[in-house]
């Protein structure tokens, strides 16, 4: 990655700073932290397509995770993927082409807004689902953007990358089971299939117990940034929101609540920040200390009303 932005920024910033420059942001993309020390992020290269396509690879081959590599790379002496590769790799593929198509259709004026060809257009369109997920290189104003994108990117982000990645969220196979779950019991099947495999029970239980204790801990969060920042009080909701699945994600992007957060609410948000990347998961079976407990009994089956 370095070698291949080398050139771009020494032509634009002289040898030494421009190999800084070309390091320093190998390791924020493939890092997924996003960080930029460009004068105007990666704005400063919005026409030109072929940073921004060596920066998206390098998001995309950290988001995927070293589990995954490992496969990918083994591939031509094993010739079999793990099951967690091929739904990785799935979602992966999918998430970013739909992202890509859905923000082609809430930024429809984004062309004549910025100054670009309708090329460049579709180039930064694709570019902003790799980032906005996992990484948070914007080459926009975010606040700029509209109430569409905000949201599409909150869900990005709240999904975020790969296991064992350098990204955040609550991880592309956890919605990769659930989406087979839903099918599943939509066509009224009772075991989850996918590539020729079953998917456990545990599996697909600890998917749903994920989504739940995340959606439950961000509302926390962003219940008690509402009560407690005031800056907050003159905008939307989805001003806090955003701020706070943004820094589950690790993505870093922000509508502009972060420099006048106080002491209280950048506590919130670091914490946000440490179980996002740590993972739920981890939390709650290492600092909590939550245990499976085998009961010594069972009581009897019966059911109630749903929907």
């Amino acid at each position: 990655g370095t070698i291949l932005l080398a050139p771009f920024f020494i032509h634009d910033f002289g040898w030494g700073r421009g190999a800084f420059y070309a390091i320093f942001h190998a390791i924020s993309a493939f890092g997924n932290s996003g960080f930029s020390i460009l004068p105007k992020n990666t704005a400063e290269y919005v026409n030109q397509p072929f940073v921004l396509a060596i920066i998206a690879a390098l998001v995309i081959a950290g988001s995927l995770g070293f589990l995954v590599w490992r496969d990918v790379l083994l591939y031509q002496k094993t010739h079999r993927l793990t099951l967690h590769s091929k739904l990785a790799l799935v979602m992966t593929g999918v998430l970013i082409i739909g992202g890509w198509l859905l923000f082609e259709l809430t930024e429809r004026n984004l062309a004549f807004a910025s100054g670009l060809s309708p090329v460049m257009r579709v180039f930064d369109t694709l570019f902003m689902s790799i980032s906005y997920r996992t990484a948070g290189f914007t080459q926009f104003d975010v606040g700029g953007l509209g109430s569409a994108t905000i949201l599409l990117t909150m869900m990005l982000m709240y999904i975020g990358g790969t296991p064992g990645s350098t990204a955040g969220g609550i991880k592309t196979t956890t919605l990769g089971v659930l989406i087979l779950q839903t099918h599943a019991a939509l066509r009224g099947k009772k075991d989850v299939t996918f590539a020729h495999r079953r998917l456990t029970q545990e599996n697909i239980m600890r998917a749903l117990l994920l989504v739940c204790v995340s959606l439950v801990f961000l509302g926390i969060l962003s219940f008690m940034l509402m009560l407690t920042q005031s800056h907050a009080a003159n905008h939307g909701l989805e001003y806090v929101i955003f701020e706070v699945v943004s820094a589950f994600a690790t993505a870093g992007l922000t509508l502009g609540l972060t420099p006048h957060l106080t002491t209280f609410g950048q506590l919130v948000i670091m914490l946000a920040m440490f179980i996002g990347r740590v993972g739920i998961y981890t939390v709650m079976f290492s600092i909590l200390n939550v245990h499976d407990e085998a009961a010594p009994y069972r009581y009897p089956e019966e059911s109630v009303i749903i929907g």
